[in-house]
C-alpha cells in the first residue's frame, strides 16, 4: 500500500485530537492533516469508559472547548453528554472526515534530511505508512489496553466478579448485591453513589482518605447568563469566572494548606453530621492539591452514606477470600462484586517508539519545552492538560501554539523546529509534582521539566495564556533550521 503524506499527523480522536483538528482548520487552513485513531470510534476517554455514573470531574465550561459553548444545564456532565459534545464538534466542523479508525500508531521516525516523520501504523494485521512534517500526539496520558490492578493475594479464590472500571462488562448485574469498590479517587466516588441506587449495599474500601468536595451539578449563574445573552458570550463569561475562581482557590490552598485543609474537612463535617468519623474516612494525611481533589455533584456520595446504602471502610487488604475480602485489621467484607477502582497505567508519548535520525528517544532523558515539546525531538508536540484545572484549558492553548509555530515556519521558509537545552543553569525537576499513586508508579519514565521558563510547567492558565497565545514562538531554546532534502543532495551529486 502506498505511503500517504500529510502536513500534520494527529494521533488520537478524543477530546484533544478533535480540538487539534479544529484549530488547524481555523488557524492553519492550508495544512493537510489526518487523525489516526487506534480504536473504532471517536471520543477517547468518553467512549472507552462505560462504568455506571461516569461523568466529568471538572465543570464543562472549562472542560469544553474555547470555541464551542457548552449549552446543557448541567455543568458537571455525564459521560454520554460529553461524548455527544465531542462527536457534534467533529461532525459540524467536518473533522470526522479526517479520521482513520483502527489505526494504531506504533512507531514514528524523524529524518532531518527529509524534515519529515515516517509513521508506522498497524491496522487489521497490516502495517501502513504515513509521512508528515509535524507530529501531534493527542492520545492522552494512559494506556487504553488495561487499567492498573494490584496483584492481591487470593484473587483467584473469590467466587464473585472482579471488575476494573476501564473494562466494564455490559452484562454486569449488581442489583440487590453486595458491592465493594476498592479506591478513593474520582472513579470510586462516582461509582459508589450510582451503584448504591440498585445494589443491596456498596462499600468504598480505601487505604487512605481523599479530599472530597461537593459542588452543585448545575451552575445557576451560567444558566441565568445563557437565558439573557448569546450562547458564546454567556459561555465565555462563565468560563473565565470558573477559571479565576479555580486559580484563586488553588493559590490559596498552596499558600495556606493548613487553613484550606481545615475548611475542606469542615465542609465534609457539615454534610455528614457530628457523629460521623470524618477524621478516619475523610481527612487525608497530605495537603490539598498534592493530589487532585475529588468532586461530587450535589453531595451524592454523602447522601448515599447518610441513607445507609453505602459506607466507607479505611483499611488495607490482607487477602481475597471466596466470599470477599479479609482486611489487615482482621475485619472481613462480604461481596458479590468487587470493583478495582485502583487507577490507570500511564504511558509516555502515547505508547509510541520515537526515533530521531536513527537514535531511539528515551523519554526520561528529554526535557519538556513549554509543556508540549521535548528537547532534541524536532517537529513534534503533545497535548497534555492541567493537573489543577480542566484538561482542555491547556490543550486549547497547546493547539493554538502549534498552529502559530507552523505558520511562523511557513512564513520564514523554515522546515524544522527543535527545542535545545542550551542553558546550563536549568535544573531538572520531575515532570509532575503529584503524590498520587498512578503518577508515582511511572513518573521515572516520563520526561523532566526544567527549573525555569521555557522548560517550567507552571500549571497556571493565565500565565500560559500570555505565553502560548500572545508570546513569541522564537526564543533561545528553540532552534529553527532548514535541512537540505535528500533529493537536492542527490541532484547535486
Amino acid at each position: 500500500m502506498a505511503t500517504e503524506h500529510f502536513d500534520v499527523v494527529i494521533v488520537g480522536a478524543g477530546l484533544s485530537g478533535i480540538g487539534a483538528g479544529w484549530h488547524l482548520q481555523d488557524k492553519a487552513p492550508d495544512r493537510s492533516y489526518v487523525i489516526l485513531e487506534g480504536r473504532d470510534s471517536i471520543g477517547g476517554t468518553w467512549d472507552l469508559f462505560r462504568y455506571p455514573g461516569i461523568r466529568s470531574d471538572s465543570d464543562m465550561y472549562t472542560l469544553g472547548y474555547s470555541f464551542r459553548p457548552w449549552t446543557e444545564a448541567k455543568a458537571i456532565a455525564d459521560g454520554p453528554s460529553i461524548l455527544k459534545y465531542v462527536k457534534d464538534t467533529a461532525r459540524d466542523a467536518g473533522i470526522d472526515q479526517h479520521i482513520r479508525y483502527g489505526c494504531m500508531v506504533k512507531c514514528a521516525s524523524w529524518s532531518t534530511l527529509d524534515a519529515a516523520w515516517t509513521v508506522e501504523v498497524e491496522k487489521a494485521g497490516e502495517t501502513l505508512t504515513f509521512t508528515c512534517n509535524f507530529l501531534f500526539l493527542c492520545g492522552g496520558y494512559y494506556s487504553y489496553v488495561e487499567g492498573y490492578t494490584p496483584d492481591w493475594t487470593g484473587m483467584d479464590q473469590f467466587k464473585g466478579a472482579i471488575v476494573h472500571p476501564q473494562k466494564w462488562p455490559e452484562d454486569l448485574d449488581y442489583s440487590g448485591k453486595k458491592v465493594v469498590v476498592i479506591g478513593s479517587g474520582a472513579t470510586a466516588v462516582t461509582l459508589v453513589p450510582e451503584m448504591a441506587r440498585t445494589a443491596a449495599h456498596v462499600t468504598m474500601l480505601q487505604r487512605s482518605p481523599t479530599y472530597v468536595v461537593s459542588r452543585p451539578a448545575e451552575d445557576s449563574i451560567a444558566n441565568w447568563l445563557r437565558s439573557k445573552l448569546p450562547a458564546m458570550v454567556a459561555y465565555g463569561i462563565t468560563r473565565w469566572k470558573n477559571v479565576l475562581l479555580n486559580m484563586v482557590f488553588y493559590n490559596l490552598a498552596r499558600k495556606n494548606p493548613a487553613k484550606t485543609k481545615e475548611r475542606l474537612i469542615d465542609m465534609v463535617k457539615a454534610e455528614m453530621g457530628p457523629d460521623y468519623d470524618v477524621a478516619t474516612h475523610f481527612t487525608p494525611s497530605y495537603n490539598p492539591w498534592d493530589q487532585r481533589l475529588c468532586l461530587v455533584p450535589d453531595a451524592d456520595l454523602f447522601d448515599a452514606l447518610k441513607t445507609g446504602k453505602a459506607s466507607v471502610v479505611t483499611d488495607h487488604i490482607d487477602t481475597f477470600t471466596a466470599k470477599g475480602l479479609k482486611l489487615k485489621s482482621g475485619a472481613t467484607l462480604d461481596a458479590d462484586v468487587i470493583v478495582t477502582a485502583t487507577g490507570l497505567n500511564l504511558q509516555v508519548f502515547n505508547g509510541l517508539e520515537l526515533v530521531v535520525d536513527g537514535e531511539v528517544i528515551e523519554p526520561a532523558k528529554t526535557m519538556s519545552y513549554k509543556g508540549m515539546m521535548y528537547s532534541d525531538v524536532p517537529n513534534m508536540a503533545s497535548s497534555f492538560g492541567y493537573t489543577n484545572a480542566s484538561w482542555t484549558l491547556k490543550c486549547d492553548l497547546t493547539c493554538e501554539y502549534v498552529t502559530r509555530l507552523l505558520n511562523h515556519m511557513s512564513r520564514t521558509g523554515l522546515r524544522q523546529c527543535t527545542p535545545r537545552r542550551t542553558d546550563p543553569s536549568v535544573q531538572e525537576e520531575p515532570w509532575l509534582d503529584f503524590s498520587s499513586g498512578y503518577v508515582q508508579r511511572t513518573i521515572g519514565r516520563f520526561p523532566r521539566q526544567g527549573s525555569k521558563t521555557p522548560w517550567k510547567l507552571h500549571q497556571n492558565y493565565a500565565r500560559d495564556l500570555m505565553a502560548l497565545k500572545f508570546g513569541s514562538v522564537t526564543d533561545d531554546a528553540m532552534e529553527f533550521s532548514n535541512p537540505v532534502s535528500k533529493t537536492k543532495v542527490r541532484s547535486a551529486a
